[in-house]
């Protein structure tokens, strides 16, 4: 099932997108909420009246850097021997198509394509082979980052958590099986058109697995958490104006364009 968190007429919903073709698209609107036990009301809307939001608000958003080492090797670091991992504020998420706001301290902006992983309930010390009971299911996300300042102040907080650096979407995929994650699905961004990254998830270091573990042993997940898995190789400036696409096999199309910080 894929589902989308949406607003229509000042009211937020979430709702089960159903079709096949983009033009036919429709949302059947969920009684509840993804993270219990749910209806469809059968009351259904074209996805072309609505407002795609970001399909969760995240408590925190957990990310893993450095997890495919043709990304680690282009930026000249060593692959860490355990999951990496830093945080990018609740604040610095967005939907589909919302603005990335190239922020004003940054001279250097880069796009990181993601596979992000979606928590479906409240965990801790997740074993390895309960791993796939405490996911929702799978979006795409977009890890914006000012890289100059990255490289600049040694740590990431300014670099990867400034507002609108996490845009996610255009919903949750649940029907995304673990096991077709850790045999690898494609993961693509282009920039205008233009492919820029290419890379299958089989290519991570660390596995979805090794990531849930390793950040369960630490702290709590709540449901609608969302971690991100690392970015394949090819990451590479943006600029104004510039629209960016963020496509993952048997998920959909994340797409954002980037504006002048106001």
């Amino acid at each position: 099932m894929r589902i989308a968190r949406f607003s229509i007429d000042g009211n937020v919903a979430f709702g089960a997108v159903e079709g096949d073709k983009p033009d036919e698209l429709v949302l059947d609107i969920i009684k509840g909420i993804p993270f219990a036990d749910f209806e469809l009301s059968g009351t259904k809307v074209p996805l072309g009246k609505v407002r795609l939001l970001p399909p969760v608000l995240p408590n925190k958003v957990v990310a893993f850097g450095r997890n495919y080492a043709e990304h680690a090797k282009e930026l000249g670091n060593e692959v860490p021997d355990a999951p990496f991992a830093f945080f990018k504020p609740s604040t610095s998420v967005i939907g589909p198509g919302d603005d990335i706001r190239y922020p004003s301290f940054s001279n250097e902006l880069h796009h990181e394509a993601e596979l992000a992983v979606v928590i479906g309930r409240m965990c801790r010390e997740v074993p390895r082979e309960r791993v796939k009971d405490v996911i929702l299911g799978y979006t795409c996300a977009n890890d914006v980052t000012a890289r100059d300042v990255q490289k600049r102040e040694k740590q990431w907080a300014r670099a990867k958590g400034f507002d609108s650096s996490c845009p996610l979407g255009p919903w949750v995929e649940t029907d995304l099986d673990l096991s077709a994650v850790s045999e690898g699905i494609t993961i693509q961004c282009t920039v205008n058109g233009q492919q820029r990254q290419l890379g299958r998830t089989s290519e991570m270091t660390h596995s979805v697995e090794d990531l849930i573990v390793n950040i369960t042993e630490a702290m709590t997940l709540l449901p609608g958490d969302v971690i991100l898995t690392g970015t394949p190789a090819g990451v590479g400036p943006l600029n104004v104006g510039d629209e960016v696409a963020v496509t993952i096999e048997g998920i959909g199309t994340l797409t954002n364009k980037v504006i002048k910080r106001g």
